[in-house]
């Protein structure tokens, strides 16, 4: 669909957001249909023209919600029951264009389990509900901070939930900015070169928080490449981890504080490549962005493995707060 630039100032204030150059492409949306009812807002779109396709995005009634490279999206989007009108546009060299339908949705849809636009070949290792797992190890001194931080990990809690299967991480103390960390081992693959890692967090109390860390990591002869990432709520920012040299880098990528008793959907893209960690993408409630930075490894490692870790970060009164966790999996090849 394309708007002719002498009608725009026809156009009411909602529809404005789409208008831009002309292009003669197409966007073509196979799923939903347009009038049909869906219990789960699954959109499949694909868009085409005489140039290359550079980025694509889901609106949510009016609302953009979810991004990706190239010229095909296939992902599940977060909905309330209702009613709700869905848009795809694409952007190539010469402008953009769009195509929108209307459905509605029977039953709240939380988003896929995935997210991130990127799919994983069928001979991929993939570790679904880590949070449920046993092995689990913790500590407050090696999260860096005050070090003091009381630190519990509380498995198999039904609510809140997504599926009936929480895990609480708590912090708690006296000393400010005392942090606890939490980790697990998945393995011992060396030679995987693409990670994903997805899960879902619930904040109850989130301005007692400093930030939260995310991470895939996997050591190796030649190094151990930590893929942290950090969502700091005092810079409102996203930041990745120097390994090689320690250190935070910022994004430039916003992370806000959350609002209260609302699950959080964040999936993280991670290779490694030319010898470095590379941070490919952070995709949050389905808005994915492209990160392009990396680091050589750290040079001193003991052993092989894969793993992961998730850190609650204290405030600057050491504040107590919990995060639940749900549907944690981490894939990599």
């Amino acid at each position: 669909m394309r708007f002719v630039p002498s009608r725009a100032l026809f156009l009411s204030p909602l529809l404005a957001v789409f208008v831009s150059a002309a292009s003669a492409g197409t966007v073509t949306i196979t799923s939903p249909s347009n009038g049909s009812s869906v219990s789960t807002l699954h959109v499949t779109a694909s868009a085409s023209s005489s140039h290359t396709i550079r980025t694509m995005k889901i609106y949510l009634d009016g609302s953009s919600v979810y991004s990706a490279s190239g010229s095909n999206i296939n992902t599940d989007v977060a909905a309330s029951a209702g009613s709700h009108r869905i848009t795809v546009k694409a952007w190539d060299s010469s402008g953009s264009f769009y195509r929108t339908v209307n459905a509605t949705v029977t039953s709240s849809s939380s988003g896929s389990s995935s997210g991130s636009g990127t799919s994983a070949p069928s001979s991929a290792t993939v570790f679904s509900n880590i949070d449920a797992m046993s092995g689990w190890d913790g500590c407050s001194g090696c999260a860096g901070g005050g070090g003091q931080a009381n630190y519990q990990m509380t498995q198999h809690m039904s609510s809140p939930s997504l599926d009936g299967n929480t895990t609480k991480f708590s912090i708690s103390g006296s000393v400010p900015f005392s942090h606890g960390l939490w980790w697990r081992r998945m393995g011992s693959n060396t030679s995987a070169t693409h990670f994903i890692f997805d899960m879902y967090y619930y904040m109850p109390n989130p301005s007692a928080s400093q930030g939260l860390e995310f991470a895939a990591n996997q050591s190796r002869s030649d190094g151990w490449y930590k893929f942290s990432t950090q969502c700091t709520f005092g810079g409102n920012l996203w930041r990745v981890w120097n390994s090689k040299y320690g250190g935070w880098v910022s994004t430039g990528i916003p992370c806000n504080r959350p609002s209260a008793n609302t699950w959080q959907h964040v999936v993280f893209e991670y290779a490694r490549a030319n010898g470095k960690a590379v941070f490919v993408s952070i995709t949050l409630n389905g808005t994915k962005h492209y990160v392009n930075k990396s680091f050589y490894p750290q040079s001193s490692v003991t052993g092989s493995s894969v793993g992961i870790h998730f850190q609650l970060n204290g405030n600057s009164t050491e504040t107590n707060y919990s995060v639940y966790t749900d549907k944690m999996k981490l894939t990599y090849w």
